[in-house]
């Protein structure tokens, strides 16, 4: 077991490797970082000494190695467009961006789970084959276009839901949640369940799927030749025997719905670290670019070692498998 989570975490050690040279590359590319800084009133010696201090003239491999040490302790260096610190920039958005992923994640729990089951136990009647074409929309439509439709809807015509921002927060010291407040949660109901069809989706088709395949076994069959009810079958043994292919992709999204997250920030104008992403884009502020991706990247990192260690100790075959 020992040797499995070393191996597990020496991959996930060249992956942020890989990641951490796109980042670098990114700085390579974008031009001279003191250019960017500089004023129109900074000298020429003003700018060697600050292209000297920020390290620029030394050789590239000591480049990368510094950049790599002060990413780990979360320096990612100034935003050219706030003059402010990344790290700390990212900080003040993270909150707003995980509060908006886990709701859209616990929506598409609440709702893909029982849809999957109902689909799977009414195989073959009409509104089982409603609920799977509803799917194949849901998975088609692009977020930006969920997203849109809710704000007509819901915030134009109906008038029932902010269209934009978070609205009031409450800060417990560098964490801001909107979930204390009617403002804040009114303002949350449409990016989340915008975030959360996609997913909602995939469950219900999964949740089906495993579904179907454990009721054909034959201990399900044994069951009921014992002449266990029917909901007993479906929920006591069927479920809890499908649930960890559904909990295993799950934790694995979230990585997912954070990357996808900006495009449901940017229609609803929410102040995460999407939005923020897309702003540095828009500016060409590269140091905020270079965090996004290798903090993003240690999420998906994270949560895959972890589903990976976790399936390890629950099934001890997978260790020598992989």
């Amino acid at each position: 077991m020992l040797v499995f989570i070393l191996k597990r975490l020496v991959n996930a050690v060249f992956v942020m490797m890989a990641v951490a040279f796109l980042a670098f590359a990114i700085f390579q590319v974008a031009g001279d970082p003191v250019e960017m800084l500089a004023n129109e009133q900074m000298s020429q010696a003003d700018r060697d000494a600050l292209r000297d201090r920020m390290g620029l003239n030394d050789p590239m491999p000591v480049q990368f190695l510094r950049f790599v040490g002060n990413a780990a302790q979360g320096d990612f260096g100034m935003s050219y467009r706030n003059n402010q610190d990344v790290i700390g920039l990212i900080a003040e958005r993270f909150p707003a961006t995980m509060e908006l992923v886990l709701v859209a994640t616990l929506i598409s729990l609440v709702v893909g789970i029982p849809l999957g089951i109902l689909t799977a136990i009414g195989r073959g009647r009409w509104f089982a084959e409603g609920l799977q074409f509803v799917s194949i929309i849901g998975v088609s439509l692009p977020s930006f276009v969920v997203g849109i439709m809710l704000i007509l809807v819901f915030s134009v015509i109906l008038g029932w839901a902010p269209s934009f921002g978070r609205g009031e927060v409450v800060d417990f010291g560098w964490w801001s949640t909107g979930l204390l407040t009617p403002s804040g949660r009114a303002a949350l109901v449409l990016p989340a369940i915008s975030l959360s069809l996609y997913q909602i989706t995939l469950i219900m088709r999964l949740v089906r799927a495993e579904m179907l395949e454990v009721l054909r076994t034959d201990f399900i069959k044994f069951a009921r030749a014992r002449g266990i009810p029917r909901r007993k079958i479906w929920f006591r043994h069927a479920l809890r025997n499908c649930l960890m292919p559904v909990v295993t992709m799950t934790a694995m999204n979230v990585g997912v719905l954070i990357a996808f997250a900006l495009i449901t920030e940017t229609v609803f104008q929410w102040p995460g670290m999407g939005m923020l992403f897309i702003q540095a884009v828009t500016f060409l502020d590269f140091p905020v670019m270079a965090a996004y991706l290798v903090i993003i990247s240690f999420i998906f990192v994270l949560l895959n070692t972890a589903v990976d260690i976790s399936y390890a100790i629950i099934d001890p075959r997978l260790r020598s498998a992989r």
